[in-house]
């Protein structure tokens, strides 16, 4: 890492939802808030929590972080945990879209982010699909490039597959941040972050959901990583 700070970790965590949304109360979301906060701040990351934050406010916060200085940071990470739809993330009294929430970070935007990694992570819903599972078996170059793609440098790590639910347990919170916490945590000093989140899927799988409803019982789950990009990212030792 070639500055000072780790940088920012923007952390929404919305668990009551407006009547109208028809969004219902997202129990054992504040396990998942209080897992992130240990977690990126052992990692090096300022962290900053929101709970419960209007379209609006999603909007203006990730805007207005957008325009900071961010030239001594090394990287930015946001975590969104709430209901969500593909595209969409919920807010408490509506949705918005991801696209235009990531987009503030492109490096046309925020140039004092522009060639550093850009980490979304992402724990709602993308559908209604679910999966019921299957039985198995068991650099001298660098310095010449003068230009880069505004859309580089983003990674999305998605609690699940596109179409897809997510699941969440009511007291130890949703698979997908247990397991992303759990593998950071032990991790982080050895190995390289697409690495890390290959070990963060499996874990994921190997959750099975126990519900009283049929339609809900022995269902499985495998998150989606999207990554765009140009470099190995490796957490300080």
């Amino acid at each position: 890492m070639d500055h000072p700070e780790m940088g920012l970790c923007i952390l929404v965590n919305n668990k009551n939802f407006h009547p109208a949304t028809g969004m219902s109360y997202r129990s054992g979301t504040d396990r998942d808030a209080a897992h992130v906060v240990d977690t990126f701040r052992t990692l090096g990351y300022m962290v900053k929590p929101y709970n419960d934050l209007t379209c609006k406010q999603i909007v203006d916060v990730l805007h207005n972080v957008s325009k900071d200085d961010h030239h001594k940071r090394n990287s930015f990470v946001c975590v969104l945990l709430s209901h969500g739809e593909d595209g969409l993330i919920y807010g408490t009294d509506g949705h918005v879209e991801l696209k235009m929430l990531t987009s503030f970070f492109r490096g046309d935007k925020c140039k004092s982010l522009a060639g550093k990694p850009k980490l979304f992570f992402i724990q709602a819903c993308r559908g209604t699909e679910l999966d019921s599972g299957i039985e198995t078996d068991s650099a001298s170059d660098e310095s010449m490039c003068q230009k880069i793609p505004v859309e580089a440098d983003y990674l999305y790590a998605y609690s699940t597959a596109p179409g897809y639910y997510s699941w969440r347990n009511s007291s130890d919170g949703s698979w997908f941040i247990q397991s992303l916490c759990s593998m950071l945590k032990q991790y982080s000093h050895k190995l390289e972050l697409m690495q890390i989140l290959t070990r963060v899927n499996r874990k994921v799988t190997e959750f099975t959901s126990c519900s009283n409803h049929p339609d809900f019982h022995g269902k499985k789950q495998i998150p989606c990583i999207m990554s765009m990009l140009t470099k190995d990212f490796y957490f300080p030792h």
